[in-house]
């Protein structure tokens, strides 16, 4: 955000009740990636609905192509906006509201040509996915209301703690109340799905962006309850997007003159963008090439959910050990040999050999996963679930490092509209691929070539090493 200026009492207040209700929107708001976009409905429209896996991807990627294009139109300007007009939580309230029945009514996506058609399946997709850019914008207006200066890196930190548990336990009881009890159950597992879903028209997957709709909503109330907002100025909204644009204008002007700060942010909107492909496609390729269905997909985001917290540890430790410009050196390596490795295992492929699955014995006796390919994939996704997590964790570090101090808010929010801009531009490459080659591992490909690209252009950026050593040279110099 740009010009906003929080009320002088938030900026020694304790986190307290408007810390902990800021956390807790990101606790019911970040489920619906994991149970919508990755794990569960997105590749059940793939495989089921559309029944081709191939033509499925393209048609996500499609979406996903108009949503980003409308992001970056509009999320740096939405926050330049609301930064003039001052209150966020009237605006936030708002988009949420317009979220919640687009996400239930993804419930009518059936099987079998009835209910929503496959191109309204996709428009909502996209719409939702402008809507939750949009609410990251404005969740992060409120962040020093709600915690103050002093600790705002602690409501941070407990906003992507909480996050990540709702995600992890939303899986959970998904698992445990629908996918299991459709497989049959047993133990504490119902023998039944809960609710009497008819397993025949696939309600159990239907059921999640109900599920994520409903979190979301118990999100929100704790923030518009005890989160207090910015006072409004009095500023309309004509007037806020004319000053907006000249915000925006002059952030970027500002900007100008610092070489090794905009390389660095030209590097990051090429391999950010190939980050978020990696995600976006992770349960997409997995149900379409693997065949996996909601159990299997439901395992695996346990999985990598999991493993995704040590990404986070290991970022620290390679930032404070190499620096943050080898860490990322590091973590995108590690993210395309986990993809391009990943690309190599198929039912009757292991790491790009032949494997008959007939003349091998399983793997174990487990319920799921049981063949070679099958366990491979998951160790390749576990690489880049780490190593994906990490890059995140580490890119906003490397930011630190190479913009002057008295610049920093200034590369920050560009920093945010670079995350924005091109988040299109790997759906789109993933579209074309994929319908040009008529393969879904083909079609994955050009996310590696942007990663690839950003750490090019990366190499390219003086400074990045390790704290203790840059401190010392700035000292010498002075």
């Amino acid at each position: 955000m740009i010009n906003a200026t929080p009320p002088d009492a938030a900026n020694n207040r304790p986190i307290g009740a408007a810390g902990w209700a800021w956390a807790a929107f990101q606790g019911g708001r970040d489920p619906f990636i994991a149970l919508v976009t990755i794990y569960v409905f997105v590749p059940y429209l793939v495989t089921t609905v559309i029944g081709d896996p191939v033509r499925g991807q393209a048609l996500v990627a499609s979406g996903a192509k108009y949503g980003g294009w409308v992001v970056a139109l509009t999320a740096p300007l939405l926050g330049a906006v609301v930064d003039r007009m001052g209150p966020r939580k009237p605006w936030l309230a708002g988009v949420v509201a317009i979220m919640l029945p687009l996400m239930i009514i993804l419930w009518w996506a059936k099987p079998g040509g009835a209910g929503l058609s496959v191109p309204t399946t996709i428009a909502i997709l996209a719409a939702l996915a402008v809507l939750f850019a949009w609410t990251q914008t404005l969740h992060n207006a409120l962040l020093i209301p709600a915690a103050g200066l002093r600790r705002a890196g602690t409501a941070s930190g407990l906003g992507l703690a909480l996050g990540n548990i709702g995600s992890v336990s939303a899986l959970v009881f998904t698992l445990w109340a629908f996918a299991l009890p459709a497989k049959g159950g047993g133990g504490i597992v119902p023998t039944h799905p809960l609710f009497g879903l008819n397993v025949a028209t696939h309600e159990q997957d239907r059921i999640v962006p109900v599920i994520a709709a409903v979190l979301l909503a118990l999100g929100t109330l704790p923030l518009l309850r005890w989160v207090p907002d910015i006072p409004s100025n009095g500023i309309r909204v004509g007037r806020a997007v004319r000053l907006a644009f000249g915000d925006l204008r002059t952030l970027v002007l500002e900007a100008r003159g610092y070489r090794d700060a905009l390389v660095y942010l030209g590097a990051s909107l090429l391999f950010i963008d190939g980050l978020t492909g990696i995600l976006i496609f992770t349960g997409v390729y997995s149900a379409g090439v693997m065949g996996w269905h909601t159990v299997e997909l439901l395992a695996l985001g346990l999985i990598l959910s999991t493993f995704a917290v040590a990404g986070g540890l290991l970022a620290g430790w390679l930032d404070e050990r190499f620096g943050p410009k080898r860490a990322l050196i590091i973590e995108i390596t590690g993210v395309v040999v986990g993809q391009l490795l990943s690309l190599g295992n198929t039912p009757k492929l292991l790491f790009y050999r032949a494997f008959d699955p007939a003349a091998h014995a399983a793997a174990w006796s487990g319920p799921v996963f049981r063949t070679a390919p099958e366990l491979a994939l998951i160790g390749c996704d576990i690489l880049g679930a780490i190593t994906v997590t990490a890059a995140y964790a580490s890119s906003r570090t490397m930011l630190t490092r190479v913009v002057p101090p008295h610049k920093i808010g200034i590369f920050f929010g560009l920093f945010v509209i670079a995350g924005t801009a091109t988040m299109w531009l790997g759906p789109l490459l993933v579209q074309i691929a994929t319908a040009a080659t008529g393969s879904q591992r083909a079609g994955l490909l050009p996310l590696s070539g942007l990663l690839v690209a950003g750490l090019l252009m990366l190499l390219l950026v003086r400074g990045g090493g390790r704290y203790v050593e840059e401190t010392a040279e700035r000292e010498a110099l002075q």
